[in-house]
């Protein structure tokens, strides 16, 4: 290592152990609050299993410790270390390709203390490389730039969509894409590529899984087949309608404890506090994920360079999505896909991720006046 480096390495350890976390408190009050009714759903949903509850609770301990350890990390040096961040991802994601292991599918890294999965990791560097790639060029960005980025989106997202996970793909490529609408793409071309997207959709519909073409059918008529491919979105229509107006009280929720909810901890956690809550308890979980997103939307618009305002508007619009896909998906409205309720479904790499990309945003805000 050159001394220069090793300088800097030096410089960035001392930042990193020295001086008063910089949060955003509302955010983090937000998060905070997000976490415990996670925690208190997940607690329900196992059936008082403590040990899956500690689990959860531990992940989030590490979350909130990369939170803010990446939050005392200027803009500066993380889009520095951007391309090197996003290659290393794409480099994972070509491991999990050979060695990854799952239910049936190729989606986790064993590392013998801990079960990996490098997708999750994407979702946040493929919104910072797209941001690095944007800043240094004229906005809006022409048809080369668009091009380019669109080579940057496509490779990783193909990598997740072939695992096979198209949820987690989507997700990944909304993220990049959120970038570069913000860039102030024009919206001609918006349109002009969103047309294009959607006359590949026949196409895609050939190279899907059969597992995922049933799951699109399913969604039109779950009638079709109640006990087989229609289970999964008539059990959640269920446990949301039961619950009615003010739900049945914690602890209380049936659909789940009688086995009916399928992956009650992990993708439809969100029945599960809907059966318990009602009506009152959804909007208010919603309020709290629309407090949330518009902390991110309102970072961004502070931030003072054009890589901090393109990286913390697209964590801010990418965390919107997994809300609206995981609550269409449990209310019938969106096919069945594997995208949990942040920092409510129980899942290691997913909260430690989104709490990582908070961390980022903490760092776009706290170093708001500086120009970077």
């Amino acid at each position: 290592m050159t001394p220069a480096w090793s300088d800097r390495l030096q410089r960035l350890a001392r930042r990193l152990v020295s001086g008063r976390p910089r949060l955003d408190l509302p955010l983090a009050g937000g998060l905070l609050l997000l976490a415990l009714a996670g925690l208190g759903t997940l607690y329900s949903a196992s059936g008082g299993d403590l040990g899956v509850v500690g689990g959860q609770a531990a992940r989030f301990a590490l979350g909130a410790v990369l939170l803010v350890v990446v939050s005392r990390i200027p803009p500066a040096v993380l889009r520095r270390w951007t391309p090197w961040l996003y290659a290393a991802s794409t480099c994972l994601l070509i491991v999990v390709a050979v060695l990854g292991e799952g239910r049936g599918a190729s989606r986790w890294l064993d590392l013998k203390l801990m079960r990996f999965q490098p997708s999750e990791l994407m979702k946040l560097t493929m919104p910072m490389m797209v941001a690095w790639y944007l800043h240094p060029r004229q906005l809006p960005p022409g048809w080369k730039d668009i091009a380019v980025v669109g080579a940057l989106i496509g490779v990783p997202a193909v990598l997740i969509a072939k695992q096979p996970d198209l949820g987690t793909a989507l997700l990944v490529a909304a993220a990049g894409a959120f970038a570069l609408f913000l860039a102030g793409m024009a919206w001609w071309r918006l349109g002009l590529l969103l047309g294009v997207v959607g006359a590949m959709v026949p196409l895609a519909w050939h190279f899907m899984h059969q597992y995922q073409r049933d799951r699109v059918l399913t969604l039109l008529d779950p009638e079709s087949d109640p006990l087989g491919n229609g289970w999964h979105i008539i059990q959640s229509q269920i446990a949301v309608g039961s619950g009615g107006v003010f739900g049945k009280g914690w602890m209380h929720g049936t659909q789940s404890r009688l086995d009916f909810l399928p992956e009650h901890t992990t993708d439809f956690i969100f029945a599960v506090f809907s059966e318990e809550f009602g009506l009152v308890g959804v909007c208010a979980l919603l309020a709290l994920y629309a407090f949330i997103i518009g902390r991110c939307l309102w970072i961004a618009m502070q931030a003072r360079d054009t890589y901090a305002r393109l990286l913390a508007g697209a964590i801010g619009m990418s965390f919107f999505v997994y809300v609206f896909v995981n609550g269409g998906m449990v209310a019938g409205m969106l096919p069945v896909v594997g995208v949990p309720m942040p920092l409510v479904s129980y899942g290691g790499t997913s909260a430690v991720s989104l709490l990582t990309g908070f961390g980022v945003l903490m760092s776009i805000h706290a170093h708001r006046k500086r120009h970077a």
